[in-house]
């Protein structure tokens, strides 16, 4: 008996039997791929996590360069001495910290529940880098990064990245001269934890001044440059009752 392909009742029997079997090989390809994918987001943390304290290949005033992921393993075990969570000013070494989720881990935290903050210790040329993981709102949609300090509370570096801003404006947050301009500067003001300010018509555009708390605001971008300055902000006042414990001036 013929099958009459013209009934609508074939072509919904169709459509579904397609989504069904094209769903199943979707399914399958992912679940063949994760391992790979969770692989890559790892490496990609990691060369994140050693670019905010200058472990990278940089060279003059170029391109951000990261460690190359076939050798990020091995750096990372090298450079990062400890990894802990905290909760208060207590804190506890825990195995693969640095993948915990930090979406989740600050939100749970702002919002006064018990959360495992990750914080990653890490040593370069003898000086000790205390590394932050931080998560905030840009314009269209999520940025987060990392931010490492000395004892001092001077920050050695940054890295930042984004889901979804403008390119060419607040995706600038990522290039290396507005990371660069980070370096040197405090993220305190006598004894209160102030961050850094993503500061439009700021009066040190060169960034000379390392003591004033402010960088250069990017073109076009100033909602993406105040979600960062609140990112700061937000990040430091979570992770403040431990780098009390740890500063030295």
């Amino acid at each position: 008996m013929a099958v009459n392909t013209e009934k609508n009742s074939y072509t919904v029997v169709f459509a579904v039997l397609m989504v069904i079997v094209v769903g199943s090989l979707l399914a399958f390809v992912a679940s063949g791929l994760k391992p790979m994918i969770d692989e890559n987001e790892r490496f990609e943390k990691q060369q994140n996590i050693l670019y905010a304290m200058g472990v990278n290949e940089n060279e003059g005033d170029g391109d951000v360069s990261f460690i190359p992921t076939s050798e990020v393993e091995d750096a990372f075990s090298k450079y990062i001495t400890q990894q802990l969570v905290l909760e208060g000013s207590e804190a506890v070494e825990k195995q693969d910290a640095y993948l915990i989720n930090v979406e989740k881990a600050l939100a749970k935290a702002k919002s006064g529940q018990k959360a495992e903050l990750p914080l990653l210790i890490g040593e370069k040329d003898g000086e000790k880098f205390y590394i932050i993981p931080m998560f905030g709102k840009g314009l269209w949609d999520a940025i987060w990064g990392y931010m490492s300090v000395d004892e001092n509370m001077e920050i050695k570096g940054v890295y930042f990245d984004h889901r979804g801003e403008t390119p060419g404006l607040g995706a600038n947050i990522k290039q290396r001269f507005f990371m660069d301009d980070f370096e040197g500067e405090l993220v305190v003001d006598g004894n209160t934890y102030v961050g850094v300010e993503v500061a439009k018509g700021n009066n040190d555009p060169l960034n000379n001044e390392k003591e004033d708390n402010q960088v250069d605001a990017l073109a076009g971008a100033t909602i993406t440059g105040n979600g960062v300055t609140a990112m700061i902000k937000e990040s430091l006042k979570l992770y403040k009752p431990y780098l009390q414990t740890i500063r030295t001036n």
